[in-house]
């Protein structure tokens, strides 16, 4: 799975949801996605290089533990909103 700096993440898990047996990156990622961030963002609260933050997001998708969505291009140029959330969300940082 190719993720794109801006694409939005959100933890499919639920406060009850059991992730001890998980590795720590998981709980933190799960944690700080219940309110939905861009990778770039992610990667830059938790202090993980961006390559690996998306392989561990990659594999928590593939797991089911969150949930990914990609920006959609139209004729090649990125949405206005979307571009818009970024900024705000890098501007909180």
């Amino acid at each position: 799975m190719q993720l794109a700096l801006e694409a939005l993440v959100s933890s499919a898990t639920s406060l009850q949801h059991d992730l001890s047996q998980r590795p720590p990156e998981y709980r933190a990622i799960s944690s700080l996605c219940r309110q939905v961030r861009s990778v770039a963002e992610v990667s830059a609260l938790l202090h993980i290089p961006l390559g690996v933050i998306r392989v561990v997001i990659a594999d928590m998708v593939a797991e089911g533990l969150v949930h990914v969505h990609q920006p959609q291009l139209d004729a090649g140029m990125p949405d206005l909103g979307l571009l818009e959330r970024v900024l705000s969300g890098l501007r909180r940082l």
